[in-house]
Order: C-alpha cells, then structure tokens, then sequence
C-alpha cells in the first residue's frame, strides 16, 4: 500500500511539470512565467475547440490582438495617425522635429512579421519599434496592415505591399510628408522582411 501510495504522490507531483514544462533557450528571462502562459493558452484553445465554440487559430489571432495599441497614442516628438496607401491601412509614425525647422526627412515603410497570419503594426513591440525609429531618424516610418490570411491568399499580401508602397512614393504622398526620395528604406522581420525584400525588387 505504501508503495502505491508513493508513486501516486510522484505522478501527482509531476503530473503539472509534464503540463507545464517547455524546453527554452537558456537566454530566456523568467522562463516559469512564459511556460505558465503557454500552458495555459494551449489549455484554453483545446477546451474552447473541444466545446465547439471556435476553431484554434480564431484562438491565437484573438489572443495575439490583446496587445494591440488602441487608437493613435501621438506626444511632442511623434506625431502618430492612421490612413491609408492605395487602399491598405496603415500608420504613419512622423518626427515632428520638421515643424519647427522644415527639412527633407528619411522616411520607412515598415512590415510586420507574424507569417502573414498573425500580428498587427498596432501590436505593441511593432508599434513601439515604429516609433523609435521614427525619433531616432527624425523621420516618417509608415507601418503597413496587409491583409492575412486565411481572408487573404497568398500573393495578396505581396501585392498589397507592392500596392501601398508605390503609392507612398508618388510625388503626391511624398511632398505630404516632405519625405526625401532619395532616402526612403523598406524594413521588416519575419514575413514581413520578406515582404520588404519582394518590394525593393519590384519597385
């Protein structure tokens, strides 16, 4: 009896580390705090499919959305607004240093990451990023919202890179935000820099 109450104690003991346990990379501050909100996610996404209620990706896309900026948060130095290039949405991230002393500034177009599925340019690291490049060019940075999928098929997310980003260096967009023409950058991480880089080609 002891034995089996001794190896029912282990499973009990171990049972939550099977759980919660996922192998990370040793760089990886408070590693605990991140396995509990995987767990947890993945537990949620399970029961939620399991019920019927929604299909996992609907999970992760409405999850990866709680840390979306709500609504331009401009201050002194940016100047932060929301419209549109050749019909896809976008921020406009802009130094304000030029008000005082009008210059040519560099500008950025900018493509999120997130496998063309996930994220937003209103994501907070994206939108952080954004920012501070923006400060530290003393420039425009344009965050670009490209469609994902599975609204969206590839090569629609190509060509709507493509779309917006011809149309911001139209003579039109680029007197608008006294960009330089001969100093405007593609940038982006993940699927987003492949985006950039399918962009530098083509336009």
């Amino acid at each position: 009896a002891g034995k089996k109450i001794n190896m029912r104690y282990r499973l009990l003991k171990h049972l939550p580390a099977y759980y919660i346990y996922l192998p990370l990379p040793s760089t990886i501050s408070e590693p605990w705090k991140l396995m509990f909100m995987d767990s947890v996610l993945r537990r949620v996404i399970f029961l939620a499919h399991g019920l019927g209620l929604s299909r996992p990706f609907d999970i992760v896309k409405y999850a990866a959305s709680w840390d979306e900026i709500k609504g331009p948060q401009s201050s002194p130095a940016i100047r932060v607004t929301e419209t549109s290039f050749g019909g896809v949405q976008a921020q406009v991230f802009e130094s304000t240093a030029a008000d005082q002393e009008p210059h040519l500034k560099r500008g950025v177009v900018y493509f999120h990451g997130g496998g063309c599925t996930l994220g937003s340019g209103k994501m907070q690291t994206y939108y952080l990023q954004c920012w501070s490049m923006a400060e530290e060019l003393d420039g425009v940075v344009i965050s670009i919202e490209y469609t994902l999928a599975p609204e969206a098929h590839f090569p629609d997310q190509y060509n709507e890179a493509v779309q917006a980003s011809k149309h911001i260096l139209t003579a039109e967009v680029l007197s608008l935000y006294s960009f330089d023409p001969k100093r405007v950058a593609v940038s982006g991480d993940s699927a987003g820099a492949n985006l950039a880089a399918a962009v530098a080609q083509q336009v």
